[in-house]
């Protein structure tokens, strides 16, 4: 063997590859037949199977190494980085092969149980729909779109609409949103999400009947972008200014939609939305308190002095997921949800192609978190929103969440009024985004005259962008292919310039324009941009397209439309080749303008071509097939006219004012929630305006006629029809019949207490009157460290506490008689403490004031807060029927992990006692399982995993905290929350957002074994060098512990 000849022929074969490889695949195989091609090989394996842009660039760099050594040596690594990469791909193939075929498992596992449970079988016609033929109501949808088609039926719709005032939230975390002058394609995260929500924002706010709309997003005051993202309130104009004043004048001040800017990490930093994770408890706190102070406004405005709640939180991706939940859950509101790219499809991409391991993608992406987010989402929705179906049928399906078989049942069950136990799914609704056709008018263009049907006169001059684009070109009026996307490798540009470059007829009908986001210069771009810009202009030198392809530099958002024209002038084409698209809302545009289309049959595009019928699919790996479609659309003059005329004829069911009406139709449909008191405040004429505050002895009759016991003893449940129980029956009868009644005992002793009501003492509950609230979360068990932990803060802040200033609140695993029976061990008087939040979140207690009727008295507003989609007796029932399952062999016996503790258990949390903590499943692997079966709940591993907590869905500990925050207007920034240095498996919602945090160093370090099979690092959601955050030293002192408290501006030094 001469040299590396060997090695040369696998890198000739990157340039020399040409289409007439066979597909033969076990090319391993044919050393064994003695046929076996290195060459062959290499394109088999290697070439067809990655996306690896870099190979050329590498080879280059060893073809231009003068020394022969050299040479050969960067030669022969290339080559065992190639085999590595095969070899790679094909692991990674066997995991996910693994995996599949175990979700599959899972799946139908978890399917089989809830059937049973369900104990109905279908009907015969019930089992023929198909959920992607139904709408969420049942009706066929095959066909078509439910959209209203004619001014006339919009118009009746409207008026349909009038007195009602609507408040709705909107979220988008990520990227830069302004109203006008969008820096599209500045980054990946500024794209079309971008554009979306803002337009979304500003045509829900021209609808009548919605009298404000929030867009909330991130405030951004930072030296490298525009200082306008950093203002905090921006107005979106709606288009006629003139109509828009006249409007705002008649409806209000507060009137119309805003982009709302709240703070949240770092000030002066603009970050990728990767990073924004440990960030979203302080924006979801810093958004409660915007939402609140406006509820109060639009309530003096419109709503008779009561605050106007939102109707609906819609988040938008799955970080404004996250936050849409957190804020849904701590307000009461509904939830709506679209996740405009989804994970666990981004996911099972990545993988596919095999340059990154699933531990390097979370590193990089952060994707396990962001499923968990998208999970969530699904949990807390009542509605989830999608461009197409497929994203209903090949992208939501991969989640535990949702599964349209077990939907399809449900939903069969709910039309005949037939209890489900608990389960629950969201409504899949499919509502194509909108568009803004008002301002669009196509005409018939030549390159060689005006528009027709315009009058002879002076000719307009022509926009700068067309002579930025048509300078590229030798011959400016062929036909233009515009292409309109970021350079991104899933965008397959790449594709598109090869197939126009190997298609000689296209080449000489045809121009290529390449409009790829916006640049200064090329090693200012992210790697990934670069190396598909660098392979673009590579085959453009290969094919000698000089002359035929423009890559203009820059573009402004108004320079779109523009282009747009340009290309319609030529009698152009307009193309997205990409891999898959989740929607294609440049399509539409392009059809507005009069663009017949050429796009991938993946995805969204299908839906579009059904509707609109203005142009070909074409397999986006097919180069050939993208020639072939391109060459017939420029070449056959009649297709063109037709594919124009059809999509500006249909191109109206795509405008925003269809999209609204459908929208809000699908929230008018949703179940109306609001926190409880604000019910009761409503029907009393004569209740205070101002923030709720219940008298003690309101709140204390409640809980003496609850007959609440420390004992935990209960009595025998009958199980209804409807699969709720006979006490749970009574117990909301009673409630309700205590909640009028208390009104009553309040309007009568409203003179009695007035004095007490002047003074402040009689106040409820006491935590009110606090400057300062400290929250203890030190987990654990009872005998970890607890009461030290107790009588240390208290020390530390013994003056304070003294003086009333600073109140206490104990937020542990406990319920309430393993609470008091801590207090009374450790010689505690249950007055030191304003508020008890107990089962981790699901009951929540204050103390009284009149000892001698008990020490504690519960918050049954709080029950009625976190209800939403608790599973009841059906969750239950399939919890102990999982404790059942978990049982280890020891020699001839089998002994239960885990055993359901009924005593301990409460209306709103179910607990099982851990005999082995060691060999539970991860609380991942629970909380999955009861997700695929429909159940949702929040499943916490507490006590150094001796005990799990199972409570409702959004209820936790630190979502308690904002409940304080909202029923009795606590500020969350002058709240304090004591943990220790690890805690139960909730201990990550305990350290972030507006309050300030002390960690106690040494304490709880046992609990960590809770976290080690986490599906992401505690650091990925928890901030780092956070100045809200302090960390002791272990085993610190009184003094110590001040000094944190010092440094956290909470006290002032001495």
């Amino acid at each position: 063997m001469a040299g590396n000849d060997w090695i040369n022929s696998y890198l000739e074969a990157i340039l020399d590859v040409g289409p007439g490889l066979d597909d033969a695949k076990s090319s391993l195989l044919l050393r064994e037949r003695g046929r076996f091609s290195p060459t062959r090989y290499f394109v088999e394996e290697v070439i067809t199977g990655f996306d690896e842009t870099d190979l050329h660039r590498s080879w280059a760099r060893a073809q231009a190494t003068r020394g022969p050594k050299e040479r050969n040596t960067r030669l022969e690594n290339m080559c065992w980085r190639i085999w590595n990469l095969a070899r790679q791909k094909k692991q990674l193939e066997s995991e996910q092969a693994k995996w599949t075929h175990k979700r599959r498992l899972e799946r139908e596992r978890g399917r089989r149980e809830a059937v049973a449970d369900l104990s109905e079988d279908l009907s015969e016609g019930e089992k023929g729909d198909n959920i992607s033929d139904l709408s969420t109501h049942g009706e066929s949808t095959r066909g078509r779109l439910p959209r209203i088609s004619s001014v006339e039926t919009i118009e009746a719709w409207a008026s349909q609409q009038k007195g009602k005032n609507m408040y709705i939230v909107l979220i988008s975390l990520h990227g830069l949103i302004r109203g006008e002058n969008m820096e599209l394609g500045r980054d990946s995260d500024t794209g079309g999400q971008v554009k979306y929500v803002v337009e979304l924002a500003r045509a829900l706010g021209s609808m009548p009947g919605v009298y404000r709309v929030d867009l909330l997003t991130r405030q951004v005051s930072s030296p490298e972008v525009h200082f306008s993202y950093g203002e905090p309130t921006e107005m979106i104009t709606r288009h006629g200014a003139e109509s828009f004043m006249n409007e705002m004048t008649e409806l209000g001040e507060s009137s119309g939609s805003y982009i709302i800017r709240i703070p949240c990490g770092p000030k002066d930093k603009y970050i990728p939305k990767e990073q924004l994770w440990p960030h979203i408890p302080e924006f979801v706190d810093g958004a409660l308190n915007h939402i609140l102070q406006i509820s109060k406004v639009l309530g003096e405005q419109i709503g008779d002095g009561r605050p106007v709640w939102p109707v609906a939180i819609h988040g938008h991706y799955a970080d404004a997921g996250d936050a849409a939940a957190l804020l849904s859950s701590a307000l009461n509101v509904p939830m709506i949800f679209t996740g405009h790219s989804l994970g666990r499809d981004k996911l099972e991409q990545l993988l596919r192609q095999g340059r990154l391991s699933k531990e390097e993608i979370n590193s990089t992406y952060k994707i396990m978190r962001r499923i968990k987010a998208e999970e969530l989402s699904i949990d807390a929705s009542e509605i989830v929103i999608t461009s197409t179906r497929q994203e209903i049928d090949e992208q939501w399906r991969l989640y535990d969440g949702f599964d349209p078989i077990l939907e399809r049942k449900l939903r069969a069950r709910i039309r005949r009024n037939v209890s489900c136990y608990g389960r629950f799914m969201p409504r899949m609704v499919v509502i194509p985004p909108g568009m803004e056709f008002h301002h669009i008018v196509p005409h018939e263009f030549d390159m060689d005259g005006e528009a027709e049907g315009h009058e002879i006169g002076k000719k307009s001059p022509d926009p700068s962008i067309w002579g930025d684009i048509m300078r590229f070109f030798s011959n400016p009026r062929k036909p233009m292919i515009l292409a309109l996307a970021r350079p991104d490798p899933k965008k397959n540009l790449t594709t598109l310039v090869k197939a126009f470059g190997e298609c000689r007829q296209l080449r000489e009908l045809a121009n290529l324009i390449l409009i790829m986001g916006n640049r200064d210069d090329v090693d200012e771009m992210s790697s990934t941009s670069a190396s598909v810009f660098l392979s673009i202009l590579k085959m453009i030198d290969k094919y000698d397209l000089y002359g035929q392809v423009a890559f203009p530099k820059h573009h402004k958002q108004s320079d779109v439309p523009e282009i747009y024209r340009l290309a319609a002038k030529t009698k152009g084409v307009f193309i997205n080749p990409a891999f898959i698209e989740p929607f294609g809302l440049t399509l539409i545009e392009a059809a507005a303008y009069g663009l017949p289309i050429v796009a991938t049959k993946n995805g969204g595009p299908v839906d579009i071509h059904r509707v609109l019928d203005n142009g070909l699919l074409v397999d986006p790996h097919d180069q050939q097939s993208i020639a072939d479609a391109l060459l017939k659309l420029v070449a056959a003059k009649q297709l063109w006219v037709r594919c124009r005329a059809n999509g500006l004829k249909n191109i109206h069911l795509f405008s925003w004012p269809e999209h609204c009406k459908t929208y809000l139709s699908k929230i008018a449909g949703c179940k109306p929630r609001q926190p409880r008191w604000l019910k009761s405040d409503d029907d009393d004429d004569n209740s205070e305006s101002d923030s709720p505050s219940d008298s003690l002895r309101d709140i204390h009759d409640i809980s003496l006629n609850l007959k609440f016991s420390y004992d935990g003893h209960k009595s025998g449940n009958k199980e209804t029809v409807d699969g709720s129980l006979d006490s749970d029956d009574r117990k909301s009868k009673l409630e309700n019949a205590v909640f009028s009644w208390s009104k009553g005992i309040l309007k009568n002793t409203q003179n009695s207490d007035k004095n007490d009501q002047t003074s402040g003492a009689g106040k409820f509950p006491a935590l009110r009157r606090r400057k300062h609230v400290f929250v203890i979360a030190v987990d654990g068990d009872p005998t970890s460290g607890l009461s030290e932990s107790v009588e240390k803060i208290f020390e530390a802040v013994e003056k304070e506490r003294t003086e009333g200033s600073v109140g206490f609140i104990l937020a542990t695993s406990f319920n309430m008689f393993e609470m008091n029976s801590f207090l009374l061990s450790e010689g505690m008087n249950p007055s030191n403490f304003d508020a008890f939040i107990c089962n981790s979140g699901g009951d929540l207690y204050y103390s009284s004031l009149h000892s001698e009727d008990g020490p504690f008295v519960v918050d049954l507003y709080y029950h009625s807060h976190i209800e939403y989609r608790w599973g009841g007796e059906g969750l239950r029932r399939t919890l102990a029927r999982w404790a059942a399952s978990t049982v280890v062999k020891e020699g001839d016996k089998e002994e239960h992990v885990v055993v359901e503790d009924e005593e301990s258990a409460a209306n709103y949390c179910y607990s099982f006692k851990v005999r082995k903590p060691g060999m539970i499943p991860p609380v991942k692997e629970l909380r999955k399982l009861m997700r695929i079966q429909a159940l949702r709940c929040h499943a916490v591993y507490c006590q150094n995993g001796s005990k799990i907590n199972v409570l409702p869905v959004l209820a936790s500990r630190s979502q308690a905290l904002r409940y304080l925050f909202l029923r009795w207007n606590i500020d969350l920034s002058k709240m304090v929350v004591f943990v220790g240095e690890s805690g139960d498996t909730d201990y990550e919602g305990l350290l972030g957002g507006l309050h300030k945090s002390v960690v106690l160093k040494g304490v709880c370090s046992n609990s960590s074994i809770l976290h080690t099979n986490r599906s992401y690092p505690l650091s990925d959601v928890i901030p780092q060098d956070s100045p809200n955050i302090q960390t002791t030293e272990e085993g610190c002192r009184s003094s110590e512990l001040r000094d944190s408290l010092q440094k956290l501006g909470i006290l002032k030094g001495e």
